[in-house]
This record gives C-alpha cells, sequence and structure tokens, in this order.
C-alpha cells in the first residue's frame, strides 16, 4: 500500500531541485514558545536548521514563521526567512496552508519539510530520506515510524488476531506517521490545492520509517521531557555499560 513495498526496486537518480522548509510559529501554545526554547544546549530551531544546512542536496534552507524576531534569529544562524500570513500560523490551520503559500514563492521540484519538532532527526536519517525521494517519482513521501505491536482501532484489533497469540516478530508491523519529514512534489501539491483536493496525502504516495529514538514529536511538555532525556543519552554515549554486581553462591 502507498507504494512503500517498491522500496526494495532501485531507481535512477534524478538531480531535483530541493529546498529545506522548516514551519516554527513563535505562538505555540500547548509548549509555549516552544521553538526559542533550549533543549540540551541549544533552542529548539536550531536543531532543524542545523542538520539541513549539512545536506548539500538542498538548495536552499528556510524557516517558515509568521514572527518577524524568529525569522531574523534564522537568518543569523545561516538559514533563509519566509514570512508567514498571521492567517496561516492560527491554531487551525495546517500545513496545507502554509506550504502551498510557500511553494507559490519558492520555485523548486521537490519541498522537503523539516520539522523543528523533532530535534533527534541525524544526518544519515535526512541523507537517506533524499536519496529515496531521488531514487523514485512519489509525489509524497511521508515519515514514519513502524511497529511490530498488536494495534487495535476504535476496540478493534488491525494486525492480529483475537483468537491467538503469537510473538510480536511474526506480526504486520504498523506505520504511524510522525512528520519529521516530509517530501511534496511541489507540482502536484499545487494542482491538487487549486482543483480543492487535499494535497497532503496526494499524488503517488509512499512512506519512509525512521529509527524511533530519532520520531519524537514535540507537542506537549511530556514530550519535551523525553526528548530532554535522549539528549542526554547521546551525550552519554559511548560509556561502558554499568551492571549490578550480584552476590555467588557460598
Amino acid at each position: 500500500m502507498f507504494g512503500q513495498w517498491e522500496r526494495d526496486v532501485v531507481g535512477t537518480m534524478k538531480d531535483y531541485k530541493m529546498i529545506a522548509m522548516i514551519p516554527a510559529r513563535l505562538g505555540s501554545k500547548r509548549i509555549p514558545k516552544k521553538n526559542i526554547r533550549y533543549l540540551g544546549d541549544k533552542p529548539l530551531i536550531r536543531y532543524p536548521i542545523d542538520l539541513a544546512l549539512q545536506i548539500p542536496d538542498f538548495e536552499s534552507v528556510w524557516v517558515n514563521t509568521e514572527s518577524e524576531e524568529l525569522g531574523r534569529a534564522a537568518e543569523r544562524f545561516g538559514a533563509g526567512f519566509h514570512k508567514r500570513p498571521e492567517e496561516f500560523s492560527a491554531d487551525h490551520c495546517t500545513n496545507r496552508e502554509f506550504t502551498y503559500h510557500f511553494m507559490c514563492r519558492h520555485e523548486c521540484d521537490y519541498v522537503i519539510m523539516v520539522n523543528s519538532t523533532s530535534p533527534l532527526l541525524r544526518p544519515e536519517t535526512l541523507r537517506g530520506f533524499i536519496r529515496f525521494v531521488k531514487e523514485h517519482n512519489y509525489d509524497t513521501v511521508l515519515s514514519t515510524i513502524s511497529e511490530k505491536a498488536e494495534s487495535f482501532y476504535r476496540g478493534k484489533p488491525l494486525n492480529f488476531d483475537l483468537k491467538n497469540k503469537v510473538n510480536s516478530q511474526m506480526l504486520e508491523p504498523v506505520e504511524k506517521t510522525v512528520w519529521a519529514m516530509t517530501a511534496w512534489k511541489r507540482e502536484t501539491f499545487m494542482d491538487l490545492e487549486r482543483k480543492g483536493i487535499c494535497p497532503v496525502f496526494g499524488g503517488n504516495l509512499a512512506t519512509f520509517p525512521i529509527p524511533k529514538d530519532e520520531a519524537c514529536d514535540l507537542d506537549t511538555e511530556e514530550d519535551w521531557h523525553i526528548a530532554e532525556g535522549a539528549v542526554r543519552a547521546r551525550e552519554l554515549a559511548g560509556q561502558e555499560p554499568r551492571y549490578l554486581q550480584l552476590e555467588e553462591e557460598a
């Protein structure tokens, strides 16, 4: 489904013109001012900027925000500033509106959305995502996590039988969209939007699973605390593990 099973067919690398778009509101509600809040040793907005600037495939990197102050900060960090209209920064607005506005002003083949709310993305994951986009001709590519776990939807099992228990490795994986990275073919997105069709999941769609430890989505304080723990864990990476010393039997 959605073309993801075609990933074993490696296509020719195409020289697409790609632009990175980092959406970032200053007026976030659930985590106030999260894009300028420090996570570890730098503000959240620096994570996607620093990440995207490491990728030579991007012709340019832009922060898409309603805030002049945040836009100027993004420029100091090395990104461009795309001024989003205030009406596209309201709580009811989605990436459909502000992405279309961005595409109307930036010529390219693909817009790659890199979310500031996913600060744990590694460069190799983003490079793999870009490579996947270049090797195929999808209109939309969503980042996901793939989990082999007994899953329910509206109280009904999705990928298992209530009458049988099998080991988790035998289950069909369930994919969850995490919005860490999204690729949209500009031509398809804009054409669908002009026709009044939702372009966010439009055209020929594929999914791209990413590691679970990179898939956090900072929407709540609980999410923030988890991300802080992950950042700390990376700082400790490479240290030898410690174990409880058990007493030997007499």
